[in-house]
């Protein structure tokens, strides 16, 4: 047997490959969200507008990371998925690294570019190795904690940021937080094994081409559907985890490393509880009623929209705002456990990574690409009559996202007994 077939030897080795694969994906998120608390120090120095930043925060990493996500998936799914993300971490944390080299808007653009290539790598072959590390009852809740990832990384990379740019220059903290992801490399391989592919599913099978992917997923319009609405509430979520760091220094009156640590704070806790909560609900709702694995995100979404409205219509002060926006916040993340099972549900093992970056593809060209430039560009268009205030009217007119993303999740969910068979 081969070292990549041998299985993890008991439930306590997959939950260990869990929390490195969690690690990993936090790393992933610290490095891509850095930039945001950054924001601030990146336009005073280069004086960028916010459609400027809004595209550097957007299109440069969501192009490659979304586009490239599709052949290193289909690589993943007949080669070793550890060493294909442990080069992947590498990479992105050194082109993390890169971008406090940075002289100009074209060098920021292309070292985002690089973090964009280096991450493509990182998502799909993890979802696949978590849905052969657990059974299908427990991988609504598997993948939560893989998704805290988000928040925990989101909340690093506010939290470092605001810290180090404020002590020592922007630069400073991309330089650190890259220098992290690479210390990290070359322990992984060493930590974590492919375990069986397909070990919990009636047929492994063998692997199969992209075209094959493609026919089976089009029989199965929940999966677009449900593609679709993770990515008009990624829109939003993207959106907000770039700007509500500007957003609490120009509106709230924070300095920079006050909106780091508030952030942090915010999305560490709101984001931790929300995406539990949406992992339990999705293997207890969704194990007799598929449909529920689309339902309760669509939703949580809903619910989202008159919390958000309230957060930033009203003022107060920073205890009663922290709670304002920590249960929106909260909401706004439930989906990833829910529709991420749902989606290893529709793909066969062979197909799996493939189908996980075509999900992934859908969700990030729309969520990352659109959301944060989409945010930045209707601040900018705003700023001529509303001044400062401007990044908090464009939020509040963005809001109906969460409408369009709960009735798209809704009708997805209602196919999933039909597509899951």
């Amino acid at each position: 047997m081969r070292r990549d077939d041998r299985p993890q030897s008991a439930a306590g080795g997959a939950r260990l490959a869990l929390v490195l694969l969690t690690i990993v994906y936090a790393l992933n998120f610290l490095d891509r969200q850095i930039l945001g608390i950054l924001l601030p120090l990146i336009k005073r120095e280069f004086r960028f507008d916010d459609a400027e930043l809004g595209l550097l925060g957007g299109l440069p990493f969501a192009l490659f990371y979304a586009t490239l996500a599709i052949p290193i998936a289909a690589l993943s799914d007949r080669r070793s998925r550890v060493l294909i993300l442990t080069v992947s971490l590498g990479l992105w944390s050194l082109m993390t690294a890169a971008c406090g080299f940075a002289r100009g808007f074209s060098g920021l653009f292309a070292a985002r570019v690089g973090v964009g290539v280096g991450e493509a790598g990182g998502v799909a072959p993890s979802y696949s190795l978590i849905a052969d590390l657990f059974p299908p009852a427990a991988r609504a809740r598997a993948l939560a904690v893989f998704s805290m990832g988000v928040p925990v990384g989101a909340a690093a990379g506010v939290f470092l940021g605001g810290e180090i740019g404020a002590a020592y220059g922007w630069r400073a903290a991309f330089w650190i937080v890259g220098g992290v992801g690479l210390a990290i490399t070359p322990m992984l391989p060493l930590l974590l094994r492919d375990p069986p592919r397909g070990r919990f599913d009636a047929g492994r099978g063998t692997p199969v081409r992209f075209g094959a992917v493609l026919r089976h997923l089009a029989r199965r319009p929940g999966f677009w559907l449900l593609a679709l609405g993770a990515s008009a509430n990624s829109m939003m979520g993207y959106g907000l985890i770039l700007w509500i760091p500007s957003l609490l220094v120009r509106s709230f009156g924070m300095t920079l490393p006050e909106a780091g640590r508030f952030y942090s704070a915010l999305g560490l806790i709101g984001g931790v509880l929300g995406i539990w909560a949406g992992g339990v609900l999705g293997d207890r709702l969704g194990a007799r009623r598929p449909e529920w694995l689309g339902r309760v995100p669509a939703l949580a979404a809903l619910a989202a929209i008159p919390c958000y409205l309230a957060a930033l219509s009203l003022s107060g002060d920073r205890w009663v705002t922290f709670l304002m926006f920590l249960v929106p916040g909260a909401l706004a993340l439930v989906w990833l456990g829910p529709i991420l099972s749902a989606v290893q549900a529709m793909c066969p093992a062979p197909m799996r990574a493939t189908g996980n970056a075509l999900f992934l593809l859908v969700n990030n060209l729309l969520g990352i690409a659109l959301g944060t430039w989409a945010l930045g560009a209707l601040s900018k268009w705003l700023a001529a009559a509303h001044g400062t205030d401007s990044l908090r009217l464009a939020i509040l007119y963005a809001l109906p996202l969460y409408l369009v993303a709960a009735l798209f999740m809704w009708t997805g969910g209602s196919r999933l007994r039909r597509d899951m068979a």
